[in-house]
């Protein structure tokens, strides 16, 4: 699948999946910052993506952003829709620092990961109900 990127400054890389077995690409910032404790900061990625119709591209921390940096992205995913990619979309990365100090970020640092995935749009067939008996409610499997 080719799928159509512009990176904003040349000098930083391509999303790269860094091992064979990778089913995510890392995505950078494009700036540094230092990130106070408690404030939730924007991050540039450098990156507009232009996602292939009949996909989405899911934006997640890194695994390990918030054992070595104390950062944590704030809705948990980003989902990107297919229509965003215009000359003002470069995606952005919201985290929150949840340590006591504050905590500094490189340009080119590694911060969160990507994945585009294909995704389906239901007819939906409005019903007055779907069938007798519940499972029991949240957590009802223990």
């Amino acid at each position: 699948m080719k799928v159509r990127i512009v990176r904003i400054e040349k000098d930083l890389p391509l999303p790269e999946y860094k091992t064979d077995g990778a089913v995510a690409f890392d995505i950078y910032t494009r700036e540094a910052a230092t990130i106070a404790p408690g404030e939730m900061k924007f991050l540039p990625t450098n990156l507009i993506i232009e996602v292939p119709v009949g996909h989405a591209l899911i934006v997640a921390a890194r695994s390990s952003l918030g054992a070595k940096k104390g950062l944590r992205g704030v809705n948990g995913i980003g989902i990107v829709d297919q229509d965003f990619h215009g000359p003002q979309d470069e995606l952005k990365m919201l985290l929150t620092n949840f340590t006591s100090e504050p905590v500094s970020v490189d340009r080119g640092e590694r911060l969160c990961q990507g994945m585009i995935v294909p995704v389906a749009k239901p007819d939906w067939e409005e019903v007055e109900s779907i069938k007798e008996g519940s499972r029991g409610g949240f957590g009802s499997t223990g």
